[in-house]
């Protein structure tokens, strides 16, 4: 199946996604990270790769959460297209993806924030009928 999209569910599937999810998010390491996702599972954390000949070159970190401001709706973490896979679809066949799951999930919205300096993701958002909606702020908490 061209562009198919898989949730990542064993340790093997989880491991794979790691080379894709490293490059939105570089201060991961590899020997933490199946232990960090299987612990985030315990809040709903969820990963579905596009897969092209066996390899994850699109991945996707959400989970279905409900809250005051949105309703239930469906909460993308990650999304990364990887560097060599870009501008072929992928990116758009995970959002049409996560979009059907939000449906089938009585989910009323899709959200996701994305780093100010990324703009080129943000080109594709807007492309794909996502709307700028809020600011989001955040404090970082010395210990």
């Amino acid at each position: 199946m061209e562009h198919e999209v898989r949730e990542a569910l064993s340790d093997g599937e989880i491991e794979a996604t790691f080379p894709v999810m490293k490059q939105l998010r570089p201060h991961l390491n590899e020997r933490d990270y199946l232990e960090k996702v299987r612990r985030m599972q315990g809040t709903g954390y969820r990963i579905a790769a596009v897969v092209e000949d066996g390899q994850a070159v699109c991945v996707a970190g959400f989970r279905v959460q409900e809250n005051l401001y949105g309703g239930r709706h469906l909460y993308v973490d990650d999304l990364i297209t990887g560097e060599g896979a870009r501008s072929r679809g992928y990116g758009q066949r995970m959002l049409d993806w996560l979009t059907d799951l939000a449906k089938r999930d009585g989910c009323e919205q899709l959200h996701l924030d994305s780093g100010v300096q990324r703009s080129d993701a943000h080109r594709f958002y807007l492309r794909e009928g996502l709307t700028i909606s809020a600011h989001h702020f955040r404090k970082e908490i010395r210990q």
